[in-house]
Parts: structure tokens; C-alpha cells; sequence
């Protein structure tokens, strides 16, 4: 009998290669490649496959057809999404174990199904009854949900062209297993392949379908990353397991924004939409507090208010901590020194400590200063202005330079009562102040003077 060849692949990045290695020469992953069997040839290799157009078009002879998309009960997720669910869609949906990634997709399955759109919900992770007793739990009975707890992707194909959903959701996708593929389910061969022919299907009968991810340990979206590529939105659930708080974040839209959020509470009855972001960051706010400074922020194309943090105490130890909790990480350290070269503060006898207040993670240059102004005021034990909000990005120079969409921000601090703004001069006699005292600042001694005056 001939030999079968085998290759190794990396479970990380799909990378191939003929022999085994401890690292994988791409993505730099150790003990991540396992043996698995090359395809076989096959003359057809989807069978969702649509039929190929044979002749190129001119850009102005494409139709401009109007993108149908189906509109949800959840407000919030309708705008995450761009105005809707595209119909045709592919959609990526990341997360931890237990943020809640099968309750929200319970949540839309209902809420569509309730406009008369038939929804398959493929729980290949569960049986029929298990996802019935949630689904029970958050008061979700449609008639047109249908549950489906099948992990072979024949039989569900089988069950859609019978079923014929406008709507299909796979819960997870690592979990399916396509029977020409000789590899387990998960392995990177087999999560590639069902993607495609997920999208094939898609594609062919106009169905929005979202396919639930696994995450690696560092947070990524397990399978290769091709997996990304193929779909036309990815959505990555944010937030602590401890905590009520979750966050949506879009990682990339084909058919909307990027970097748009979307913020829910996890309650008894599953997720509640959460309207306002800036009322709930800002609700357990204690005014005149020491280290605590109020940012505007924007994510995406909704502007928030946070609170950043800071406790500035001795140290016992010979290296200062420096430690952040919804900020960069390594920003801090290069915030410190700015202020130790520019400013002539000493903080090598200091521990210093930074959160932004909620479990958000904001990445932004735009909260530098505030971040330096919350430092600065538990440092001097001084505490700022509670109706003033700081905002700018803070040079290695010690200038305070310009943010982008300056008069969104001020106007969501005038709507929650803010009185004052410490900001960038630049460009500050064209802008709208809406109601607010705006202080220009263009170096980082003037906006710590004008924050703790």
C-alpha cells in the first residue's frame, strides 16, 4: 500500500510544513503544530459553491443595489452593526467563556423571529433541552426559532435547504466538522474549510449567518487567521465575568464602521441594553475625590465621559511599580517620563497606580493629559475641579497637541452637566463651546496650573 503523506500545521496561524519543529517559523508559537492529512482532490470542493461569472464589468456598469438589512429590537446592536443585520452577511462573534456570547445571540434569534424572519439555531456545544431551559430563563418563545443541536456540517447544510431560515446561527464553530476533511473538529484545517462553506452558503441563498468563536489564552480568536479574512464582520465581547458590564467591540464591517462599541448589563433576565455609557461609567462617582479626573473620550462614533484613577503612594521597594488597569500599559511609563524631564516631578520613590473606572478599555492618546491630571492630583493630594473635564494628548516634548472630533466630546460633557474644559489651544476660537468655560493649554505646565487651580 502507498504511504499517506501527512503535514504538520500550526494550530495558531495555519501555517504548513512537512516536518515537525518546536516553533513555528511564522507566528513564533511553541508545541503548536499538529499532524494532520492534506486535503483530497476533489473536482468540486464546496458545495455551497455559487456559479462564477465569466465576464469582467466595468465599475460604472455595476448596479447600485440597495443593501437590505434586517433590523433588530436591540437598538444598540442594530447601530453596532451599521443600521442592521446585512442580509447575505457572515458575521464572527469572539469572546471569553461565560461573557455571554450564546445569550446574545438568543437575545437576536428572538428578537428576528419576532418580525416574522425564521431563525435555525445550530447549539452543537449543547442538546436541544440545555439551550431551551436558557432560553426559557431570559422569556424567549418564538415560533419561528428553531433549535438544532447538530455538529456534522452535512446534516445541517441538509437541514437548511429543508428548513430554508432566513437567519442561521452556529454556536461554536470549532465544534463543526466537515466529513471530507480527515482532521478533528478545531484543527485549523477544519475551521477553515467550514468558514467557507458557511460563506458559499451565505452568499448563495442571502441568509445572514453568524458563527460563534472560541479565544485563545491571550484573547484571539483560536483557528487561523484566515478565519478573519473570510467573514465580513467581527465582533469581539469584552468585559469581567465578575462584573455586569459587557462591551462589543467591532474589530471589522464590510458594511458599517469600525471600532464602533456597544455596551449591555448582564442581569437575571440576560442582557440589557445600555442607552447611555457616559451615566453609567460616571453613576458611582464621588465628587471632590483626590486622583480622580473625568475624560471624553470617543469610541467609534459615540462619545463617552470616564474616569480615570490614580493612586500615587510611597514605595518599598527598590523599583517603583507602575501598573495600569484600562490603559496602555506601556504608555505610563512614558507618560512619567515626560513629566519627571519636562516638568521636574520625582516620582522614583513612588508607586504608581492607574484604572479607568467601569472595566473599559480605552486606547486613544486623547486621555493623556487626563491621566496625567489625575497622577498629578493624588500626588499633590489636591483633588480637581469636579465639573471640569481634561482632555488632550500630551508630546514627548511636554506640548498638549490637538484630538480629533474636539466639539463631540465638549458636547457630551455639556449634556452631563459638565461646566469647564481643560484642552488643546490649538483651533480653539472656531470651535463651539456649547454653554462650557473652555481653558487652552499648550504646554503641560499650564493645563496641571489649570487643573488644580
Amino acid at each position: 500500500m502507498a504511504k499517506v503523506k501527512t503535514q504538520v500545521c500550526c494550530q495558531e496561524c495555519g501555517h504548513t510544513q512537512s516536518r515537525w519543529a518546536g516553533q513555528c517559523p511564522t507566528c513564533k508559537a511553541w508545541n503548536s503544530f499538529h499532524e494532520e492529512k492534506p486535503l483530497p482532490e476533489l473536482t468540486r470542493r464546496f458545495a455551497c459553491e455559487a456559479p462564477k461569472t465569466t465576464k469582467a464589468v466595468r465599475i460604472k456598469e455595476v448596479g447600485q443595489l440597495k443593501v437590505e438589512r434586517l433590523q433588530t429590537m436591540m437598538q444598540e446592536f442594530n447601530r453596532l452593526m451599521g443600521g442592521g443585520i446585512v442580509v447575505g452577511s457572515l458575521t464572527l462573534i469572539g469572546g471569553d467563556p461565560g461573557i455571554g456570547k450564546s445569550t446574545l445571540m438568543l437575545h437576536i434569534s428572538d428578537s428576528l423571529a419576532n418580525r416574522d424572519h425564521k431563525v435555525l439555531y445550530v447549539c452543537g456545544e449543547e442538546s436541544c433541552e440545555q439551550t431551551s431551559m436558557r432560553a426559557n430563563r431570559l422569556g424567549i418563545s418564538s415560533d419561528n426559532l428553531y433549535l438544532f443541536s447538530e455538529t456534522a456540517l452535512s446534516s445541517i447544510l441538509a437541514q437548511v435547504e429543508q428548513l430554508e431560515p432566513d437567519v442561521l446561527i452556529v454556536d461554536s464553530i470549532q465544534i463543526l466538522y466537515k466529513d471530507e476533511v480527515p482532521s478533528a473538529p478545531g484543527s485549523v484545517t477544519q475551521v477553515r474549510e467550514v468558514t467557507q462553506e458557511l460563506m458559499h452558503l451565505a452568499k448563495r441563498r442571502h441568509m445572514a449567518t453568524f458563527i460563534i468563536g472560541h479565544v485563545t489564552k491571550s484573547g484571539e480568536i483560536a483557528g487561523p487567521r484566515v478565519l478573519e479574512h473570510l467573514v465580513d464582520t467581527v465582533l469581539y465581547f469584552e468585559g469581567d465575568r465578575q462584573h455586569q458590564n459587557r462591551l462589543i467591540r467591532v474589530i471589522k464591517n464590510r458594511f458599517g464602521p469600525t471600532d464602533e462599541i456597544a455596551i449591555f448589563q448582564m442581569v437575571q433576565q440576560g442582557l440589557k441594553e445600555v442607552p447611555n455609557p457616559s451615566e453609567l461609567f460616571l453613576g458611582e462617582r464621588q465628587k471632590g475625590q483626590v486622583g480622580s479626573c473625568i475624560i471624553p473620550t470617543v469610541e467609534g462614533t459615540r462619545p463617552l465621559l470616564i474616569e480615570a484613577q490614580s493612586l500615587v503612594t510611597q514605595t518599598g521597594y527598590p523599583t517603583p511599580i507602575r501598573k495600569s488597569a484600562g490603559f496602555d500599559q506601556n504608555r505610563l511609563p512614558l507618560l512619567m517620563a515626560v513629566l519627571e524631564k519636562r516638568i521636574r516631578f520625582h516620582f522614583h520613590r513612588f508607586d504608581i497606580f492607574v484604572s479607568i473606572a467601569g472595566g473599559l478599555r480605552v486606547t486613544e492618546p486623547a486621555i493623556d493629559l487626563g491621566v496625567i491630571a489625575a497622577i498629578v492630583s493624588s500626588w499633590k493630594n489636591r483633588p480637581i475641579d469636579p465639573e471640569a473635564v481634561v482632555l488632550g494628548e500630551v508630546g514627548l516634548g511636554g506640548e498638549v497637541r490637538p484630538v480629533s472630533r474636539t466639539e463631540t466630546r465638549l458636547k457630551e460633557a455639556h449634556l452631563l452637566g459638565f461646566k469647564r474644559a481643560i484642552l488643546p489651544k490649538k483651533g480653539l476660537k472656531q470651535m463651539e463651546t456649547y454653554g462650557l468655560e473652555l481653558n487652552g493649554v499648550e504646554r503641560l505646565e499650564e493645563a496641571i496650573d489649570a487643573v488644580l487651580r
